[in-house]
């Protein structure tokens, strides 16, 4: 045999030697005798940048948390009752829009409660982990990084000034009335969010919009009719457009504050976005817009107006403070539960329950202080209803199929429940 065919001719192999065996059973064998600890160490694929239009999706929380239904309940109590307790005021002898103003935030320091119990609960969490070290953020007293203070001193800002444009509104409109002009903040809501935190628009958003938008305008040519006594047409005209423009800012406020709450959860390093969190944010609000009211209570000279405005209300001295002290409580209702829909949701989602309990307080209006509901208010929330619920319809269509695909995604990666 030649040389060349020596080196091409197959080598004869005994059948117990470990070559002979077939390719998978060697690959079989070896996955079986490597240790775990000597194997390479598996490659996550890095996460995708950070992008802009991700930033909707960075906030929203599962709407299977019971302390939704508790925010929930406070802004249905907040958004109904809220502005029947401050057009009582300026219907009982109150004329101080600064004051009423004010009234929308004060209340922040009943959240402090519930913080300092959080803080509590944190404190004895750490205490009894066993084998833990020190974590700067279970011993924090805040969780806001500077960042989000800013941010969040910014929005109460706002907050202050909407609230202003609104008190203002409602010291020269009946409440069915501004309530429907108020029902517009959706349509800016929706505009806003697109602008801001790249909102998605579908079909059904967009003819709530035009619905909503009608409405208003159908308002405001049939406006004047229900005038009430003693208020000028100037003053109607003012407070028709300052109503408007509260809906407006308004509108403008609740994608910042989603946007400032997704900003903070896409930033490596910093606290989680809970609940707790979300209440320092109200709080860091309400007293930021409680001190830009003050300021302008002090230049308007509301507070050494307080105690004779007390002497002179039809409710008596203590009915007078007593209605301060109720407005206070139920607008700070009204703002953790537009801060925690945010929080479960989007701003699109709390425009839309601000929407939900408008018709609501227009019926109590019509009761309580028997204002006149004219065809035109009855056409005009017609139309609200009628974009509220092709909103909804539209809605539910929208999440059916990504619920479905979220599912099936999860079935694939094998994710515990």
């Amino acid at each position: 045999m030649s040389p060349i065919d020596r080196l091409i001719a197959p080598i004869d192999l005994p059948t117990n030697s470990r070559l002979a065996q077939p390719v998978h059973a060697l690959q079989t064998e070896m996955e079986v005798e490597i240790v775990p600890q000597h194997r390479a160490p598996k490659v996550e694929p890095e996460p995708s940048a950070w992008r802009w239009h991700d930033l909707t999706g960075a906030a929203a929380r599962p709407l299977r948390d019971p302390l939704l239904a508790v925010n929930f309940l406070l802004l249905a109590v907040g958004a109904s009752c809220g502005p029947l307790l401050l057009r009582l005021y300026f219907l009982r002898g109150g004329a101080r829009k600064w004051l009423s103003s004010l009234l929308q935030t004060a209340g922040w320091p009943l959240l402090l409660v519930p913080l300092c119990f959080s803080f509590s609960s944190r404190r004895r969490r750490r205490r009894h982990r066993q084998g833990g070290g020190d974590d700067p953020i279970s011993s924090a007293v805040f969780l806001m990084t500077p960042r989000l203070l800013a941010a969040t001193v910014v929005v109460g800002i706002m907050t202050g000034a909407d609230n202003f444009l609104y008190a203002y509104g409602t010291a020269y409109l009946p409440v069915s009335t501004s309530s429907i002009l108020i029902s517009t903040q959706l349509a800016f809501t929706a505009a806003f969010a697109l602008l801001v935190v790249r909102q998605r628009f579908t079909a059904s958003t967009v003819n709530a919009i035009v619905l909503l938008s009608v409405g208003a305008a159908m308002l405001g040519m049939g406006s004047g009719g229900d005038r009430p006594a003693g208020v000028t047409g100037a003053q109607y005209a003012a407070g028709f457009g300052t109503a408007l423009g509260a809906a407006a800012l308004y509108g403008l406020v609740l994608p910042v504050m989603e946007l400032s709450q997704a900003w903070h959860a896409a930033r490596a390093g910093a606290a989680a976005l809970t609940y707790t969190l979300v209440v320092e944010i109200q709080v860091v609000i309400g007293l930021t817009a409680t001190a830009f009211c003050a300021v302008g209570m002090l230049v308007n000279k509301d507070f050494q107006a307080i105690p004779r405005e007390a002497r002179q209300s039809e409710l008596g001295k203590a009915g007078y403070y007593l209605l301060l002290v109720g407005t206070a409580a139920v607008y700070q209702c009204f703002c953790l539960g537009i801060i925690g829909a945010i929080y479960y949701g989007s701003a699109l989602f709390a425009g839309i329950i601000i929407t939900v309990f408008l018709p609501v307080t227009e019926v109590l209006a019509v009761v309580f202080f028997h204002e006149p509901f004219s065809g035109t208010k009855g056409v005009a929330l017609g139309l609200s209803l009628w974009g509220l619920a092709s909103y909804f319809y539209g809605e539910v269509r929208h999440m059916a199929p990504d619920a479905e695909h979220q599912s099936s995604s999860c079935v694939d990666r094998d994710c515990e429940n």
